[in-house]
């Protein structure tokens, strides 16, 4: 009976951590692609707290790889994980969601000014250029940005569409940028 429940207790634990890393980017230890999109739904799923969505595109990310390497890509990724995590909130959701995109989920702030803000930071701190093998590598980031309450009622899909629609009028503006995409007839976040 002991045996049994030692076992128990180790297929649970196994099952914890198979559970966690379905939902981690190996390489930036950030959440993936599937958290993001299981945090949104349950944020969008009834209506609840006000949330910003941050959708974050690299720039300048392709030149990296293609001139000093995929390692040097890596270790890109890996500082604009630590970037992200460094000026978002313990509860936000901060997401690896494709090779040079990521998503940011700040719970319980759709205070459009705040939000430019640490976009504006994640820009200036992701300029710093990383030493690698004494080379510098440069990026940038293009940002788009949407809210909660812009919409009747917030759908995760339209949301995203909206955030990357406002990445690429960054990206289209010159890149190095912060949108946030304000959709037709909405009155702005209530506050």
């Amino acid at each position: 009976m002991i045996a049994a429940l030692g076992i128990n207790e180790r297929l649970r634990g196994a099952k914890t951590v198979a559970e966690a890393q379905a939902m981690t980017d190996t390489l930036t230890g950030l959440a993936n692609r599937r958290a993001a999109d299981a945090a949104l739904a349950g944020l969008t799923a009834v209506p609840g707290p006000r949330f910003g969505l941050m959708h974050v595109d690299l720039d300048h990310f392709k030149a990296v790889n293609d001139t000093l390497g995929h390692a040097a890509g890596d270790a890109v990724l890996q500082q604009v994980a630590r970037v992200l995590r460094e000026e978002t909130r313990r509860d936000d959701v901060v997401a690896r969601v494709g090779g040079d995109e990521f998503l940011v989920i700040l719970r319980d702030c759709d205070d459009l000014g705040l939000l430019d803000r640490i976009a504006r930071r994640i820009i200036a701190r992701l300029e710093e250029p990383l030493d690698w093998d004494g080379r510098p590598c440069r990026i940038s980031a293009s940002i788009g940005t949407t809210v909660s309450s812009f919409y009747d009622d917030p759908a995760a899909a339209r949301m995203l569409e909206d955030a990357d629609r406002a990445t690429y009028a960054s990206k289209s503006g010159g890149r190095a940028r912060h949108t946030i995409h304000v959709p037709e007839g909405s009155e702005g976040p209530m506050h």
